[in-house]
């Protein structure tokens, strides 16, 4: 993707100007809104849904890439001077309408992955009984404003073939011990809580069709964000802000157990999270942070005492949603940039968390744990972590990685840790992998 240069003014210079037209749609056109995305290249598709709302887009009528410690504020500045000077038509005025950029922006300042804003040429959005099309270009002379796009349900996607997995950065053996040596630097005093990251590496025979791994995502995750973008592709359960209408939110999770697929015991296992020191004390940290980090941009905020079991179908959470009134014109992606890196995927000491990860996980997050979401012209928007995820080789799409992570605290135990890593992986490697569920096979 190219990167644009800088105009005279120090912004980045958005190129040519932005038409953007929406319209309302028939909801029942939207009513399963990946089924309109049209094949194409990994890159191509943007999603991001969840329970039959959201938005997917497809086209690319302007795209911004950023690297480094500002790529947050080079890609808020270059986004603001895009929509300050675009033209626009929007007939349903509702947040995700008129322009918007999908966004993912990687873990680490110093990733190659760095940062990436998509606007797509057509974006079909659904809220409720209310659906819309926004179609966009980018053109040097502007005279009017985009016509309608095709909107169609388009056949499914093939599924992947002969999928093998191997080892990423480290081995199993190899992660447990660095577990190991992260909980000895806790209990020595060096910090509080580390989250600590593993991946592996995927093989296929051909290139993967970024659509199935959206449909068997949202199939076995209905409760989660189901996104992806510029080749990024997951289902995260974690919302890290969102931004309407002054009003800011954002749910934390940390803390994690393996249900055991009976109910009575399942709740026996919720009752024991609820009630766990150590898990408790990993979900302090993670809201902790959140509360501090939003703050400064609210005027009042509302923090949960205590947190709620979020029961998804491979693991069971400590949940707390967090809310304040926004008091100033911060931008969603403002927000994420002030919330990330969360303790909830970094850990306390945000510095020395960030250091100890460096050195122990041996591996580029990319944009694993990065914020993604979208953002509209208002600077209203939703932005996940990307979490349970795995990123298409631009360069190789038969190949792929995909991640998890585990908070680690002084009552952390290695082989636990492994465990529940394992467990986090599981939605990707079905989604590469397993059959369609039957139409009455939701699990949520």
């Amino acid at each position: 993707m190219t990167t644009l240069p800088a105009g005279r003014s120090g912004r980045p210079d958005p190129g040519p100007a932005l038409v953007a037209r929406t319209v309302p749609l028939d909801p029942a056109l939207a009513d399963d809104l990946l089924a309109l995305l049209p094949p194409g290249d990994a890159d191509v598709p943007c999603s991001w849904v969840r329970r039959g709302e959201g938005l997917v887009g497809w086209g690319r009528a302007a795209a911004r890439t950023a690297h480094g410690a500002q790529r947050f504020a080079d890609l808020e500045s270059w986004w603001l001077g895009l929509v300050g000077s675009a033209v626009v038509r929007d007939e349903v005025d509702l947040p995700g309408t008129g322009p918007i950029a999908f966004g993912s922006v990687s873990y680490a300042d110093d990733s190659a992955a760095g940062g990436t804003l998509v606007v797509p040429e057509v974006v079909v959005g659904r809220r409720g009984d209310r659906a819309w099309l926004t179609t966009a270009r980018a053109d040097a002379a502007v005279s009017g404003v985009p016509g309608p796009a095709e909107v169609r349900v388009h056949p499914s996607p093939a599924r992947p073939e002969d999928v093998a997995f191997a080892d990423g950065g480290l081995p199993p053996t190899e992660w447990a011990a660095a577990v190991a040596e992260a909980v000895t630097r806790i209990t020595g005093g060096a910090l509080d809580k580390v989250v600590l990251a593993r991946d592996l590496e995927v093989s296929t025979s051909a290139p993967v069709d970024v659509r199935w791994l959206l449909y068997r995502l949202r199939e076995r995750y209905d409760t989660t964000w189901v996104f992806a973008v510029d080749g990024l592709v997951g289902a995260t359960p974690e919302l890290l802000v969102r931004r309407e209408k002054g009003l800011v939110t954002s749910r934390v999770l940390a803390g994690t157990i393996r249900p055991s697929g009976d109910d009575e015991r399942d709740m026996a296992l919720a009752a024991s999270l609820a009630r766990s020191s150590k898990d408790l004390e990993e979900h302090e940290y993670a809201v902790r942070s959140v509360a501090d980090a939003l703050a400064p941009h609210c005027s009042s905020m509302n923090v949960p005492e205590s947190p709620f079991v979020l029961h998804l179908s491979n693991v069971m959470h400590l949940a707390s949603d967090v809310t304040g009134v926004l008091d100033d014109a911060t931008s969603s992606l403002t927000l994420a940039a002030a919330l990330h890196p969360s303790a909830a995927v970094c850990g306390t000491p945000r510095e020395t968390a960030d250091a100890v990860i460096a050195e122990l996980e041996r591996m580029d997050r990319g944009r694993y744990a990065g914020p993604v979401g979208w953002i509209d012209a208002d600077g209203d928007g939703e932005w996940g972590i990307a979490l349970r995820s795995g990123v298409v080789d631009r360069e190789d799409p038969s190949r792929m990685r995909i991640f998890a992570g585990c908070g680690i605290v002084a009552g952390s135990d290695p082989v636990d840790e492994l465990a529940e890593s394992s467990a986090k992986l599981v939605p990707m490697r079905d989604a590469l992998t397993a059959d369609p569920l039957p139409p009455d096979g939701l699990l949520s």
